[in-house]
Formats: structure tokens, C-alpha cells, sequence
């Protein structure tokens, strides 16, 4: 008899458990916040697999993407529905929108840092002669530009300088891979500079830079 109520209790636990997993589902994405500046909030939102992700009232900013992981999502926003499929690395700009539906069709959590831009661009952004992408177009190629941010792709092979150039714009830099003086997945803001680069270790070095216009 005692077996049989401590089985009976046991199963109890368990049947109220999973009442209490139902009633309480996980977050289908966790934020965690990187920066915050008065261009831009900087965020990394984790997406749960097959675990949609609805925003009732939209988005009302502009944002720039980045993946962080290999991986494939849907985003229905009315009776659209998109199926994006994308690699670490890969950028996207996401203009203000209504709601949306958005889904991790993975099977695996994927990460997504977020640059939400505030406020309207200052005007015309200036021009360097200096600018990395003409200077040193080895090391610095233009991924993405609009009217609110340039995106550069940065590589450096191993051991390798860049030529003398010059940043104009505040800029959300983030690592790919481990590299001297920063880890992987590390954001860091940036102001403006006039220098060289180099990668002094044995491995290749990779950055995305989101200029804020």
C-alpha cells in the first residue's frame, strides 16, 4: 500500500508539472542587450526552434540584421509569408513594419543581433578620401548601404596590415571569430578614427561594421 501511494504521488508530480509547462510555454525568443546609444539599440534576440514568435503591434523602427547562425526562418506579415534562409554572416535590412509572425524553422536556436536604428539619419553623410572601401578595398568591401547605415565586411588574413584610412561615422563593429583583442560574437561601438589595421595573429580576422549615418 505505501508503494502504491508514493506511485500515486509521483504521478501526480509529474501530470502537475507538465500542467505547469503548458501554462507557462517558454519565451519564443530571449533578448539580451548589447548596446544602447542615442543612434541605435543593439540586441541579440535568440530564436526558440518551432516556436513562433508574434508581435502584435509590429515593429516601428528601421533595423539591420545580422545571423549570427546557419539556419532558416519564416515571417508571415498578413497573408505574406517569407521563407528566409540564411548563414552566419549573412546581413539583412528589416524596414519598420505591422505585425508579423515570425518562426524558427530550424531545428536548432538561432541568434540574431539587431542594430535598431533611432531617430532620422543627420543628412548627407561626409565622404574621407581616406575611406576604407577605396584605400583598402583588399580588406574593406561595402555589403550593404542605404540612406541609414553602410555595412563593411572586414577580412584580414593572417599576419596581414591594411593601409592608412578613415572612419567618419559612429560604427557598430562586430567580431566573427576569435581574433587578438576581442572574442567572437563581441559588439563594440566605434567612433571616428584615422589609422591602420592589422591582424597579428596566425588566424584569418573577420568584422562586420554597421555605420551609422
Amino acid at each position: 500500500m505505501h508503494t502504491t501511494r508514493m506511485t500515486q504521488q509521483a504521478a501526480l508530480a509529474l501530470l502537475m508539472a507538465a500542467n505547469l509547462r503548458a501554462q507557462n510555454p517558454p519565451a519564443p525568443a530571449a533578448i539580451a542587450n548589447k548596446l544602447d546609444t542615442p543612434q541605435a539599440r543593439v540586441y541579440v534576440a535568440t530564436l526558440l526552434p518551432h516556436t513562433p514568435s508574434r508581435s502584435p503591434n509590429g515593429h516601428a523602427t528601421n533595423r539591420l540584421l545580422v545571423y549570427l547562425d546557419d539556419g532558416v526562418m519564416t515571417r508571415q506579415e498578413g497573408t505574406d509569408t517569407q521563407t528566409i534562409v540564411f548563414r552566419r554572416g549573412d546581413v539583412r535590412w528589416r524596414p519598420a513594419s505591422g505585425a508579423y509572425v515570425a518562426e524558427n524553422t530550424s531545428d536548432h536556436p538561432i541568434r540574431i543581433l539587431e542594430v535598431d536604428l533611432k531617430g532620422q539619419p543627420a543628412g548627407q553623410a561626409p565622404v574621407s578620401q581616406l575611406d576604407p572601401a577605396v584605400v583598402d578595398a583588399r580588406h574593406y568591401k561595402v555589403e550593404f548601404e542605404n540612406d541609414r547605415v553602410r555595412v563593411l565586411r572586414v577580412h584580414y588574413d593572417a599576419r596581414e596590415t591594411g593601409a592608412l584610412h578613415q572612419h567618419l561615422l559612429n560604427r557598430v563593429v562586430v567580431y566573427m571569430n576569435d581574433q587578438p583583442g576581442a572574442k567572437a560574437d563581441e559588439v563594440r561601438m566605434s567612433g571616428p578614427a584615422t589609422h591602420t589595421e592589422q591582424n597579428a595573429s596566425d588566424q584569418p580576422a573577420d568584422r562586420i561594421a554597421v555605420e551609422l549615418k
